[in-house]
């Protein structure tokens, strides 16, 4: 559905300022509630599109879905966004799919069966060293310099794909993020043997009341720790500063 409607006329409209959203949103996310309720009548739903009912925290198991990450780049025509489906059990998440159809991918993961992309399992890197490590992003800033700047789709879903089948060592961001956002991809990255967390080092975790967390880390486990130290001061300024 999603695929089909991609670089045409559809309405699109901001929900917030800089917060885009489109029809084909909307449709989508109404297609899957469908379906995906039907498979599993005793689920929660927790979705970006769907207005939140506190009732989803009485659920053992949870969908937690994105019609479409990376909005952005739908509405714009580029490839870069994908259709988010995770399934979250007593806080964990233990199915996912990313696909992202108009760059020919699919990825798949269950908790303890590994990650595959396109059918094929997909494995992290085994970078140990934090200068150079690899990082889907636009511009780095002056104090990451020793970073290396590689692709970045808007998709954050997909940017923490990357690190499961090493096209980059590093996915990490300091602000409030939503459940939805990061569900899938954070399984996805963890069976293929990335470290997962908040920004903080913290581990992930859904279907809370307040369904966000504190940034995101995604990284080859050799360099995860370097990371959390790299960010620790400027995560808790923002969060002191009520950002």
């Amino acid at each position: 559905m999603a695929l089909a409607r991609w670089r045409t006329d559809f309405a699109r409209w901001e929900k917030t300022p800089g917060s885009p959203v489109c029809e084909v949103d909307l449709d989508i996310d109404a297609m899957l509630r469908a379906r995906l309720m039907a498979l599993l009548p005793d689920a929660g739903w927790l979705s970006e599109e769907t207005a939140d009912n506190p009732d989803r925290l009485a659920r053992e198991r949870v969908w937690v879905v994105d019609p479409i990450d990376g909005t952005r780049d739908y509405i714009r025509g580029r490839p870069g966004w994908a259709v988010s489906v995770a399934l979250a059990e007593r806080g964990r998440t233990t199915l996912a799919v990313l696909d992202a159809p108009a760059r020919r991918e699919v990825w798949r993961a269950g908790s303890g069966l590994g990650a595959t992309l396109n059918g094929a399992v997909v494995h992290a890197g085994d970078r140990a060293i934090f200068p150079g490590a690899r990082v889907p992003t636009d511009v780095l800033p002056k104090v990451d310099r020793d970073l290396v700047a590689v692709e970045k789709p808007n998709s954050i879903a997909l940017r923490m794909a990357m690190v499961a089948d090493d096209r980059a060592d590093l996915v990490a961001t300091l602000r409030w993020g939503n459940e939805w956002d990061i569900a899938a991809a954070a399984l996805i990255a963890a069976e293929a043997g990335a470290a997962t967390s908040d920004a903080f080092g913290a581990p992930l975790t859904f279907n809370k009341p307040d369904p966000r967390a504190f940034g995101v880390i995604v990284s080859t486990p050799g360099i995860h720790a370097a990371a959390v130290e790299r960010l620790h001061d400027r995560a808790t300024a923002i969060v002191a500063e009520g950002r």
